[in-house]
């Protein structure tokens, strides 16, 4: 029994994993195919064919964090922000031990 258990496990396992593969595959597919159509269109309309980049500035993670920090204001307390100490008045609630 349990061999037919652990059959069963892994042709689930391959049929999720050829399912998975298939819609990349059609991902893929229409990607290419939209910027075919994409590039025809430019062809057609006499206009020149762009390649289909993704640019991205590393560095621009770490300058937004550090603009954002230097904004945004210190959760750690300054030493002339503290309030001083009042001083307690009368304590009518506490009887005195003897």
């Amino acid at each position: 029994m349990p061999t037919l258990m652990t059959f069963l496990l892994r042709l689930f396992l391959v049929l999720a994993g050829l399912l998975f593969a298939a819609s990349m595959a059609v991902a893929a597919v229409l990607m290419v195919t939209l910027w075919g159509v994409r590039a025809a269109w430019a062809k057609v309309t006499g206009q020149p064919v762009t390649p289909f980049i993704a640019r991205f500035n590393m560095r621009s993670g770490f300058d937004r964090v550090y603009r954002q920090a230097a904004q945004a204001p210190s959760r750690t307390p300054r030493a002339d922000a503290v309030q001083p100490r009042r001083e307690i008045g009368d304590v009518t609630d506490v009887e005195p031990k003897l």
